[in-house]
């Protein structure tokens, strides 16, 4: 009895899944048209602040002291750039993931990383390390100092006063979505991939 519910069940879902299957391809659409403002906006502020960059990428005392600093800015924003702008219309979307992966760990290891996960300092999350519990003194005073001096309530009134963190979260959230598109593509039916990969099948068929 129970294991015929099961299988009626199992093929409602199967049937229901066979139904919309159609639009597969919005869920690639949407990490795609998500990610390309990330993606673009990164490499044009590299671009518009080159020389400062440069002496960030280049700088082992207070920077990231990467060899061939210009060159690795260069790739870094290009690839930001370039590969968020082929994301918006689907064009070799599995190819363009890998750079931008590969940008993803160099920033969450050489920039992140030592942060620990979390983007914002939030002392009252189980991901938060002694950095961020630290941080915590410091917000409240900031809050203090401001109420005291400032004209608090104009001053959050779009949004509260936090200590940015700067952990790998955003860095590792992005890299999971390209790491996806790599493996799914860039959608069915929602990309210029698709549509080359539609006209080449059809194409081999009818050479077949």
């Amino acid at each position: 009895m129970i294991s015929s519910v099961v299988a009626r069940l199992a093929a409602c879902w199967q049937n229901l899944f066979h139904r919309i299957s159609f639009a597969e391809g919005i869920a690639p659409l949407l990490m795609r048209l998500y990610l390309a403002p990330v993606m673009m906006q990164a490499g044009w502020t590299k671009f518009q602040s080159f020389d400062s960059t440069v002496a960030w990428f280049g700088n082992a005392d207070w920077g990231l002291g990467l060899p061939f600093p210009e060159l690795m800015v260069m790739l870094a924003a290009g690839t930001e750039l370039i590969g968020g702008a082929l994301l918006i219309p689907g064009i070799a979307v599995r190819l363009v993931a890998v750079p931008l992966m590969v940008t993803m760990i160099i920033a969450a290891v050489t920039v992140h990383w030592e942060n620990g996960w979390l983007a914002i300092a939030d002392a009252s999350s189980w991901l938060a390390n002694e950095r961020v519990l630290e941080s915590a003194e410091r917000l409240q005073r900031i809050r203090e100092i401001l109420q005291e001096h400032g004209h608090y309530e104009w001053l959050t009134g779009r949004g509260s006063v936090v200590v940015l963190n700067n952990g790998i979260e955003f860095a590792a959230t992005y890299f999971i979505m390209l790491l996806s598109l790599f493996f799914t593509g860039a959608g069915r039916g929602t990309s210029i991939d698709s549509l080359i990969a539609k006209r080449v099948g059809a194409t081999a068929r009818g050479v077949d």
